[in-house]
């Protein structure tokens, strides 16, 4: 889901950062959010909702919706699409599974 070559833009290779979630490993970029990152990942399922119990994703990135909310190395309520990731963070979401969408 990452872009990598583009006709006019230059992107520039970025240092590769590990992490955790949901107990699975995972890989990001310098620079990406947690967010970013999961969705790269591809997962796609970040929380649910608290009346029907849907499974929400990746909404707003501009942490105004919640749906984001998970975690992150034990404090709760992290806003993952405004936090950039950092190298051995341990991220969790309520769903406790991980799911990647084809």
């Amino acid at each position: 889901m990452r872009v990598d070559e583009h006709p006019i833009l230059k992107f520039e290779k970025k240092n590769i950062i590990h992490f955790t979630f949901n107990g699975h490993d995972m890989i990001g970029y310098d620079g990406d959010t947690i967010a970013a990152a999961l969705v790269d990942n591809g997962i796609m399922k970040f929380s649910k909702s608290v009346i029907n119990n849907r499974p929400r994703g990746f909404y707003c990135a501009i942490g105004n919706c919640g749906s984001c909310n998970m975690t992150v190395n034990n404090i709760k309520d992290v806003k993952t699409c405004m936090t950039l990731l950092e190298e051995g963070m341990k991220v969790e979401n309520e769903l406790h599974e991980v799911i990647i969408n084809d």
